[in-house]
């Protein structure tokens, strides 16, 4: 839902419907999304909050998560008056008691992590906030943090395509195996790279992607998809179109099936060398 603001309430409900009816049940918000629009902060979230006002069951329905601790020309914190204010701001806005999941969208380099874990604790205990989990986090800082919570955190968001593999060896996928987290892939079409290569490197893996979805029947993107959720870390890739006819052909990612070595050959092209 990054770019979900700037739009009327009637394109919003038909974005939100299109998606309940693609079978997605997970809708992934922020606070600063919608900053850069005529809204400004918040704006995302408020015209989810106005879609739900409009439309009685609907917020029932989804299981909603939303992220908070960056603030424009800050750009972090993560500190406990902070957060506790921008969990109640962020179900303001929402029009709604309880969010799901709640994410620190990035790490505070200058807040402890007792500090941190000492407020979501209490939104938690508060029933504000379903679940915990972390956005653009290193493991070391996850484990960190997740010392001084009495519940699990159940979540890591960061990046994750063909264009972007940092998840696979700087220890992200291992620490959501090892500790049952999920992981959300914010850009798994590479932010767009995929769809317009603009270099040799993504117009080769594009082609690979091709040969599968022709295979298939397919778009590319939903090729794509479908090798981000073959790893088994189970990555769930965060679709970030606003067109509706885009969205609905979010099902076709679980159509493609990878063998080891088609899967393996995108990855050592989108490396650009084979591994040993």
């Amino acid at each position: 839902m990054w770019r979900f603001a700037g739009v009327d309430l009637a394109m919003a409900r038909a974005r939100i419907d299109a998606a309940f009816e693609a079978g997605v049940t997970l809708f992934d918000t922020a606070d600063i999304y919608g900053f850069d629009t005529l809204g400004g902060f918040g704006s995302a979230e408020t015209l989810l909050g106005e879609v739900f006002a409009d439309a009685s069951g609907l917020r029932e329905a989804m299981v909603l998560a939303t992220k908070g601790g960056i603030i424009p020309g800050v750009p972090y914190d993560s500190s406990a008056p902070y957060l506790a204010s921008a969990i109640d701001a962020s179900l303001r806005r929402l029009r709604t008691e309880r969010v799901e999941l709640w994410q620190i969208h990035r790490p505070d380099l200058l807040a402890h992590p007792q500090e941190i874990a000492r407020a979501l604790e209490e939104a938690h205990r508060d029933g504000k906030i379903g679940a915990i989990g972390v956005s653009n986090f290193t493991p070391a800082q996850t484990s960190a943090l997740a010392h001084f919570l009495p519940v699990p955190l159940v979540s890591h968001q960061s990046e994750f395509s063909p264009l972007h593999l940092a998840p696979l060896f700087d220890g992200l996928f291992d620490q959501s195996m090892e500790q049952g987290m999920a992981f959300l892939a914010w850009s798994p079409l590479g932010g767009g790279r995929l769809g317009d290569p603009a270099d040799e490197r993504g117009r080769a893996v594009a082609a690979l992607l091709d040969a599968k979805a022709s295979e298939y029947d397919v778009s590319r993107a939903a090729a794509t998809y479908s090798w981000v959720m073959a790893h088994p870390a189970r990555p769930i890739p965060i679709v970030g179109t606003q067109k509706v006819e885009r969205i609905r052909e979010i099902p076709q990612a679980f159509i493609p099936r990878w063998t080891r070595a088609e899967w393996y050959a995108v990855l050592q092209v989108a490396m650009g060398e084979r591994l040993p």
